[in-house]
Formats: structure tokens, C-alpha cells, sequence
């Protein structure tokens, strides 16, 4: 049965490279723009990864994982940000915000591949 991964990123080139990856590598893949829309499709659809970009309009990426994580429904699915804040701290600053994972940007192929399937195996 095929994972399904939940894609929030608002940058058109990053998020047609990561539904394309993935869809190449079997996954199902929906997609949201914002941290709204995170929550939303979350909720609608209960995938087994999401991969959210830290810089998003609206609402913040971190606040949107604060709502996934305090959801009795959702805060089992693990959140895993992607983002070009690579500075020392950021990763730790980003965890504590609850995310369960970081992938820096510009992504590694192999190694965005081999992180989302740590959390989806």
C-alpha cells in the first residue's frame, strides 16, 4: 500500500520537485500552500508524512505543527521541515517547535529520499 505524503510549500519549483520525487518513488502526494491549508488538508486527508517548508505565508509553519501536534487525531503524524534556514541552531530551534524532522534546503535527492523513508517504513 502506498504512503501517502503531505506537501506544504509555497515556492511552485520546490514543491513540483518534491511531488515529483516522490510520486517517482511510489508515494501518493497532496499538497497544501500555507500553514492553513496544512492543517486543513491534514485533516481531510490524515497522510503518513508531512514535509513542510518553515517560511510559509499566513500562518507559520511552527504554528501549524502546534496545531497538528496538539490535535488528538493528528499528532501522531510525524512533521518534517524543510527549509533553507541551515544556520547553527535552526535545526534545534525547529525541533523544539515540534517537528519531528529537518531537511535542509537546497535538498540532496538521496537524502531527502532516504529521510522520507525513515518516517513512512
Amino acid at each position: 500500500m502506498s504512503k501517502t505524503i503531505l506537501i506544504v510549500e509555497d515556492n511552485d519549483l520546490n514543491l513540483k520537485l518534491f511531488n515529483d520525487l516522490l510520486q517517482t518513488n511510489g508515494y501518493l502526494t497532496v499538497v497544501g500552500k500555507d500553514g492553513k491549508s496544512a492543517v486543513e488538508m491534514a485533516r481531510e486527508t490524515h497522510p503518513d508524512l508531512i514535509l513542510m517548508d518553515i517560511q510559509l505565508r499566513r500562518f507559520s509553519a511552527l504554528e501549524a505543527t502546534r496545531l497538528l501536534k496538539g490535535d488528538p487525531a493528528l499528532h501522531a503524524i510525524p512533521v518534517v521541515a524543510v527549509t533553507a534556514s541551515a544556520m547553527k541552531g535552526d535545526e534545534e530551534r525547529i525541533r523544539q517547535g515540534g517537528c519531528d524532522g529537518y531537511i535542509a534546503k537546497p535538498i540532496s535527492v538521496s537524502s531527502f529520499l532516504k529521510t522520507v523513508a525513515g518516517f513512512v517504513a
